[in-house]
């Protein structure tokens, strides 16, 4: 019988550490592939030109990704600044405040919320959010704006993001033990005092988890973005003008310039850009979250 179990055990062993080896070896395997894709571009022109430019001209043998990765940077930190207050005062609400009927109400519709399609969320956008920057918001602030701008790629990502952040978060808030909270409130704290100063720093690590998940979900984001958020390869120099992320450049013109080899092997770098990114500010925000779980602790 020790025998059996022993095998069982080491035969689990074996097969989760072959995933956890095999999940490591297809992101190698992608970042390979694409460098490999992207070494025609390299090789006519040097990395830092690529990367210092924001001239897209492709037809003239001209491509600078700095626009691009701007866009890419705006939008996501846009997106990120606008829903991570309401997705966690939300959450805190309902974990804190709110009863267990109001919960069982709304966590099907949060998470009905975070299957919704982008495209739909894309829609929406562009029926509705665009014509409300372009004619009520933007002439307070500029003189003209369509509309297609960096803050409504930035409102639509917030509100896809927000869902996934607040089941998360409720997730999180509800592993924390309720003897805490209640020896916070026994000690006459009251319950925003014991949310903030207990529930919420005994759940900061898983926090800042959550937002480096919405924050890698976000750069990814194609289609609702690209409907919205105008694809001019511009640097934003305001909310109100059209910005081009990477992923939406990759989506508009990969199918269609096949047949040319510079600007194919040009989109593929731009693939390469973004999967290094997404890769190095997951690699810091785990150092950051590590120093953070040892301070805490």
């Amino acid at each position: 019988m020790k025998l059996s179990r022993r095998i069982k055990d080491l035969t689990a062993t074996r097969l989760m550490m072959v995933a956890t080896l095999m999940a490591f070896a297809l992101m190698i395997i992608i970042g390979v592939v694409l460098a490999v894709k992207s070494e025609q571009i390299l090789s006519g022109h040097s990395l830092w030109s690529l990367l210092g430019s924001s001239v897209w001209k492709p037809m003239k043998g001209e491509f600078g990704f700095l626009a691009f990765i701007a866009g890419t940077l705006a939008v996501t930190a846009l997106a990120i600044v606008l829903a991570l207050p309401p997705a966690l005062l939300a959450s805190i609400w309902l974990s804190e405040y709110a009863g267990e009927r109001i919960r069982r109400l709304f966590a099907p519709v949060i998470d009905l919320l975070a299957g919704i399609p982008p495209v739909v969320y894309g829609v929406w956008g562009t029926l509705t959010l665009v014509p409300l920057i372009s004619e009520t918001i933007a002439p307070l602030f500029v003189d003209f704006s369509t509309g297609y701008s960096l803050l409504a790629g930035g409102v639509v990502l917030a509100i896809m993001v927000i869902p996934l952040m607040m089941g998360l978060f409720g997730e999180l808030f509800a592993s924390i033990p309720r003897d805490l909270r209640e020896a916070s409130l026994a000690l006459g704290a009251t319950r925003w005092e014991t949310a903030r100063r207990v529930v919420v720093r005994k759940a900061l690590p898983g926090i800042v988890a959550t937002v480096v998940l919405a924050i890698s979900r976000a750069f990814g984001e194609t289609i609702a973005v690209m409907m919205v958020c105008g694809n001019v390869a511009d640097m934003p120099g305001s909310l109100f003008n059209p910005v081009y992320p990477l992923p939406a450049l990759i989506a508009n013109n990969y199918g269609e310039m096949m047949s040319m080899p510079d600007y194919e092997s040009a989109l593929m770098l731009a693939a390469l850009i973004l999967f290094v990114i997404i890769i190095a500010f997951n690699a810091i925000s785990h150092a950051i979250l590590h120093r953070l779980k040892q301070r805490i602790a």
